[in-house]
């Protein structure tokens, strides 16, 4: 039972104890949103927990690179995020490189903070993913990480709502190198913001190592030197196979794991899906409690993102008529 069951039966209990009449109780409850109900994130053991110290699983979208698809990203298409699609969370996917926050970060950060306060208008968890992909050294770009994050955390440092995720998918770099870029930034994050969550990616494109040959032990015998952190794993359903699966399946007992992309299709975000794979996926990530994002809510041409090319032109966003088949089938697992 996800927490919006709970809390609309907590709510009608709390109307009719306050007013004491049915008449009164029969009046509509307040809207009710994740974040009301969950309050500030930590991490407890192995998984995600609210301000209550109950376990959360979070399930929402990734935008896709803000420099390419910023207008999907409007009122109307958070809209229906939030309130259709019952998103608990907003991935802000801002690029570094492509075009991305090294070429304007000024413009980018703006871009960012306003995504965020969006998230938070609506009651939804907001990811800030600093999006380093290429090159796929994360130190490569640390004096720009430690700007942007000085800035962001000090602008969101007293909201409920705000994670951050320090390195999209590391690749072609030892785990030592990426740890050691984690334990430099994260103080930066804290100074501002001390109490948040913060998402640390791990090698071979946030694989846990398996795409170059390795696996989680290199984290699990050498973790990143900071408390309320979480490791990231990704994975496409059509590319990723049981070595993936069972990887992150063993990982999640002894890390505390977050999914921040995954698509039901080959690892481009192109090609045939495969639900049953990305079933699997979700259904061990039901079991453990492994919060995720999909990766994208955009109208890209290619079938992970999830809206029709041209919907993000005028829309509409609710339902199902301008969704690809992994659209729909996504949509329905959100809620």
């Amino acid at each position: 039972m996800r927490w919006q069951n709970c809390v609309r039966a907590a709510a009608v209990a709390a109307t009719l104890l306050v007013t004491g009449t049915a008449a009164q109780a029969a009046a509509p409850a307040p809207e009710l949103n994740p974040v009301a109900e969950n309050g500030v994130l930590s991490v407890c053991g192995m998984t995600l927990c609210n301000s209550s110290g109950a376990p959360v699983q979070l399930r929402g979208m990734s935008t896709h690179g803000l420099q390419w698809y910023s207008q999907c990203v409007n009122d109307a298409s958070l809209d229906a995020l939030a309130q259709d699609w019952q998103a608990d969370v907003l991935r802000i996917s801002m690029y570094i490189q492509e075009g991305g926050y090294e070429e304007d970060p000024a413009k980018f950060t703006e871009m960012v903070n306003n995504y965020v306060e969006e998230a938070t208008e609506r009651g939804m968890y907001a990811i800030i993913d600093w999006h380093m992909l290429d090159p796929g050294d994360p130190n490569y770009n640390l004096e720009r990480a430690k700007t942007f994050f000085t800035e962001v955390a000090q602008r969101h440092k007293d909201k409920p709502n705000v994670l951050y995720e320090i390195a999209n998918e590391p690749s072609g770099v030892e785990w030592s190198e990426i740890k050691s870029y984690a334990e430099e930034l994260i103080p930066v994050i804290r100074e501002q913001d001390p109490d948040s969550v913060v998402l640390v990616g791990t090698r071979a494109w946030s694989s846990l190592g398996v795409s170059e040959g390795a696996d989680e032990k290199e984290v699990v015998d050498n973790p990143v030197n900071a408390d309320n952190i979480m490791y990231t794993f990704h994975f496409y359903a059509a590319s990723h196979g049981d070595e993936y699966l069972n990887t992150l399946s063993r990982a999640a007992d002894e890390l505390p794991m977050f999914v921040t992309e995954f698509g039901t299709q080959e690892a481009s975000g192109d090609g045939g899906n495969d639900f049953d794979m990305a079933q699997r996926y979700l259904d061990l990530m039901a079991e453990k409690n492994i919060s995720w994002t999909n990766w994208n809510y955009s109208d890209d041409s290619r079938s992970g993102a999830v809206f029709k090319e041209g919907t993000c032109d005028a829309g509409p966003y609710p339902g199902t008529d301008q969704l690809k088949p992994a659209g729909v089938w996504v949509r329905e697992r959100v809620g």
